[in-house]
């Protein structure tokens, strides 16, 4: 089986940095074949690939779109079967349509062992708003189909630029994963896959949520709320108030807290009859990306208070990863009463999920929008 990556962006948009960073750091041990559409830009320096090991097929005859039901499926299907690789990355031009180029991927692997494996755009944080304004059809056309968007020059744009071009991507397209910390900092390993492997943090959230109003409503039927706090008191010991002591990481047992959480009875709060609903009518969720820089003190104050308090409505689960202020990333996974904080590497994106009945979305975008 042949995977094919399609790597797509309009000039100058980082598409090449990325690709450089894959080919040297994460798929170095593989047969690679690169295909590129010389239509208006230049490509990869050809002695670098020729260093590498790594054929190169030509595209000369203009924009791919132009010919993708004959040379493009031609060439690709001549490539495979000549090189017999392992990955093929295809870059089109920057004028080609994502989807144009993504249905001659599928025509030629109806007849051969291939892929679509995955589909990348690469977006210029800065000239995002002037793209989608003047060169709407195409530039949105490969927006919209992506399933990860890489936002380069996210390090030196402007960062109210960044916001909005993460918001306008959003409205674009709701699914793909948007990668707004900058490539530099992330591995090759981690961006193979990031475009690889969907990300399942809210479903995986979800799940374990109704595993665990299941799991309580079967032992649960005193009426109470079950979840193992009281919602009218935040803090529980004499300490410094929340009940951890900070200077450790705060560990949880997913099984045994599967008696805190908000079950069922008449004095749940979730506003149904749990009697009469299913578990996943219940519960909601609230999630954020790119966010911002937050110090551990702050992030601190925020968990103790979805842990312990009500102010964000009832939680069940919650999980994130933040960029900090001291420059490390904040990795946190929470239930009721418990929390853990580690620190890591950057990840792709700044990103909290929330899991939880009646939450206060208004009170958790402010919470999670200072810095």
């Amino acid at each position: 089986m042949t995977k094919i990556d399609i790597i797509s962006g309009f000039l100058g948009a980082g598409k090449t940095t990325f690709i450089k960073k894959l080919l040297e750091e994460a798929i170095a041990g593989e047969q690679v074949v690169l295909i590129e559409n010389e239509f208006g830009e230049i490509g990869i320096d050809g002695g670098f690939l020729k260093d590498s090991g790594i054929e190169i097929r030509e595209m000369n005859s203009g924009c791919i779109c132009c010919s993708l039901v004959g040379d493009f499926g031609r060439s690709l299907e001549e490539v495979l079967t000549k090189y017999k690789p392992d990955r093929v990355i295809i870059e089109p031009s920057g004028v080609g349509k994502l989807s144009d180029v993504m249905k001659a991927v599928r025509d030629v692997a109806s007849n051969l062992d291939v892929a679509l494996n995955s589909a990348v755009t690469v977006v210029d944080a800065s000239k995002c708003k002037m793209y989608m304004k003047n060169f709407g059809e195409f530039f949105n056309n490969q927006v919209a189909y992506a399933g990860t968007i890489i936002l380069s020059r996210t390090d030196v744009a402007d960062a109210k630029k960044v916001d909005a071009a993460v918001k306008m991507l959003r409205e674009a397209n709701p699914k793909a994963v948007i990668v707004t910390t900058p490539v530099s900092q992330l591995t090759g390993a981690q961006l193979l896959e990031i475009i690889e492997k969907p990300d399942t943090m809210e479903e995986e959230l979800m799940k374990e949520a109704l595993e665990a109003f299941e799991e309580s409503h079967e032992h649960h039927h005193d009426g109470e709320c079950g979840c193992g706090h009281d919602h009218d008191h935040h803090h529980h010991d004499d300490e410094c108030g929340c009940g951890h002591d900070h200077d450790h990481e705060h560990h949880h047992d997913h099984e045994e807290d599967h008696d805190h959480h908000h079950d069922h009875g008449d004095s749940c709060g979730c506003g149904h009859d749990h009697h009469h609903h299913h578990a996943d009518e219940v519960f909601s969720s609230w999630g954020m990306e790119h966010v911002q820089p937050i110090s551990r003190e702050d992030l601190e104050k925020i968990l103790d208070e979805l842990a312990y308090g009500a102010d964000f409505g009832d939680v069940l689960r919650s999980k994130g990863m933040v960029p900090g202020t001291d420059g490390n990333w904040f990795y946190f996974d929470l239930v009721p009463e418990e929390y853990e904080i580690r620190t890591g590497n950057p990840d792709y994106t700044g990103k909290v999920c929330v899991i939880g009945a009646n939450l206060k979305e208004e009170e958790l975008e402010k919470a999670f929008s200072r810095s």
